[in-house]
């Protein structure tokens, strides 16, 4: 990988409108940028959802994706950061065979270990639930494989909240009706 290329999080907020994550995600496309994860919900702002996106790239190509996102018509705000900027956050299900839990106590001290939650135990398999940094999350996952019976898993796309105590478009909204 480009040593040059750095680790960013997209924060971009729009109205809640058909296709506008096709107009987003296309601009990656068109730049052959890679999405690492993507997670779409409602912001705090009712009306507006929130778009985190993380992608491996350069401050030149980050900045110039972020101002080609802000002009889409639909979208209200569009910013990037690092992770010290930001409080971030991911969540994964693991799926484990209950028989090799139960052999191997090991198994069950690596849950603990990672401060992660039982959520079913039935005689054919475990859930685990963890919430953490991807770092974590790998770890766990890295573990409980090594051990042999992990049946599934999967995670979530990083969620975040700016370091901020308000939403990054609060003033900018209250700009606008202050206007209109």
């Amino acid at each position: 990988m480009d040593e040059n290329k750095k680790f960013y999080t997209l924060l971009v907020y729009s109205e809640n409108i058909a296709g506008i994550l096709n107009q987003i995600t296309a601009v990656f496309t068109r730049r052959q940028m890679n999405i690492e994860s993507l997670n779409v919900s409602a912001s705090s702002i009712g009306g507006i959802h929130k778009y985190t996106i993380t992608v491996w790239s350069d401050l030149d190509q980050i900045t110039k994706v972020t101002k080609q996102i802000e002009k889409k018509i639909d979208v209200v705000k569009a910013d990037f950061y690092t992770d010290e900027q930001l409080f971030i956050h991911e969540v994964a299900l693991y799926k484990i065979s209950t028989p090799i839990l139960l052999d191997n106590p090991e198994v069950s001290r690596t849950i603990r270990k990672h401060d992660a939650r039982m959520m079913e135990v039935n005689p054919t398999y475990s859930t685990v639930l963890l919430a953490g940094l991807t770092e974590d999350i790998q770890d766990l996952y890295d573990q409980l494989n090594a051990f042999g019976g992990l049946l599934q898993y999967t995670r979530s796309g990083r969620i975040a909240v700016t370091r901020s105590v308000e939403e990054p478009i609060t003033d900018l909204i209250a700009e606008q009706e202050h206007q209109g």
